[in-house]
């Protein structure tokens, strides 16, 4: 005879309403986002966070497997925005000089503008929906509230850019 799984641990009320707030901000924010991109610069918010990544690193070119750890997405998705990106020469994909069996994908110069022209509009919305409305004691438990969830979620910070650490 088996024994009966354990019963959940319901949620008390506090803690589902803080749960529903949060899906409620997870579902609303990245349409909010795409929808100010898409109007302003023309790009879906994945298609900035891939160009955005590459802007940040010296030489602006990532493995495709790094990058697509950095943006939290599948070689196939990643792989179907590089083309998209490539076709309209925001970037390219070259061998990679240290793996010649990987790729990489390289920040173009029309590519570097695109992010440039797309950073100020997409900086004011976020200052807008997040940090202005939030006083910097509440900014600063957000992220530690958010490093505690990322601590669980990607435990071996696979997702954090490593320029951040410097």
């Amino acid at each position: 005879m088996t024994p009966d799984p354990p019963s959940p641990r319901w949620l008390t009320a506090e803690q589902r309403l803080a749960w529903l707030d949060m899906v409620r901000v997870l579902t609303r924010l990245p349409a909010t986002l795409e929808a100010q991109l898409e109007r302003d610069a023309g790009l879906t918010f994945f298609e900035y966070h891939v160009l955005s990544m590459l802007s940040e690193i010296p030489g602006r070119a990532l493995r495709l497997s790094r990058l697509a750890q950095l943006t939290s997405a599948s070689l196939s998705r990643l792989s179907n925005v590089v083309k998209r990106l490539e076709s309209r020469d925001l970037l390219r994909r070259e061998p990679d000089p240290d793996d010649g069996r990987a790729s990489r994908a390289v920040l173009t110069d029309a590519g570097l503008a695109a992010v440039e022209r797309a950073a100020p509009g997409h900086v004011t919305t976020v200052r807008e929906l997040i940090v202005d409305a939030l006083d910097e004691t509440q900014l600063h438990q957000l992220h530690a509230a958010h490093e505690r969830i990322l601590d669980r979620l990607d435990p071996a910070s696979s997702t954090r850019p490593e320029w951040l650490d410097t």
